[in-house]
């Protein structure tokens, strides 16, 4: 499918590390706000059995989402396999093993951007919701991290935005 959209423009603008990046933000935006859901005791009531132990299991999808999105973004800026297990505690060989089915997803998404739904008429995207909209995605990230005091535009203003054309450096032969 070769048919642009409105947020083609936009996406170009970032550069795959900025997008990889906001796509790990997203993440952890999601594991925090189901943390905090397990903070309040006033709604424990209404809660009925075993429903903070699937709260905080949801956490634990969450954190591993965010952790696959982590290893994207570090492939991006350039980190080894060996770098990055590393850090994970385990081998080069076996975190590649690990998250090379989620990168092997990253790398297609980029390749074949949507996938048609199962009437054939709607096209679905592959990528991640921040990084298909970058630009909605900057806004709503900037505002979360706002509203808990981290900081104004403290997603957006560390991000490495994509050369403009005109800025691009000659090809030579």
């Amino acid at each position: 499918m070769t048919e642009t959209t409105p947020y083609d423009a936009d996406r170009a603008r970032f550069t795959r590390r900025a997008l990889a990046r906001l796509v790990l933000c997203d993440h952890a935006v999601d594991v925090a706000d189901g943390a905090a859901g397990l903070v309040a005791t006033e709604n424990d009531p209404d809660t009925g059995p075993g429903g903070r132990a699937s709260q905080a299991f949801q956490l634990i999808e969450l954190a591993e989402r965010a952790l696959a999105s982590a290893v994207i973004y570090e492939h991006e800026r350039g980190s080894s396999w060996s770098e990055i297990g590393q850090y994970l505690g385990i081998g080069p060989a076996e975190a590649e093993g690990r998250f090379a089915a989620h990168l092997e997803g990253w790398n297609t998404a980029f390749e074949v951007p949507y996938r048609l739904d199962e009437t054939g008429r709607k096209r679905i995207p592959q990528l991640a919701t921040a990084a298909y909209d970058p630009a909605w995605a900057c806004e709503k990230l900037d505002r979360w991290a706002s509203l808990q005091r981290i900081g104004i535009d403290a997603v957006s203003s560390g991000l490495v935005m994509a050369a403009p054309e005109e800025e691009l450096p000659p090809v030579t032969p």
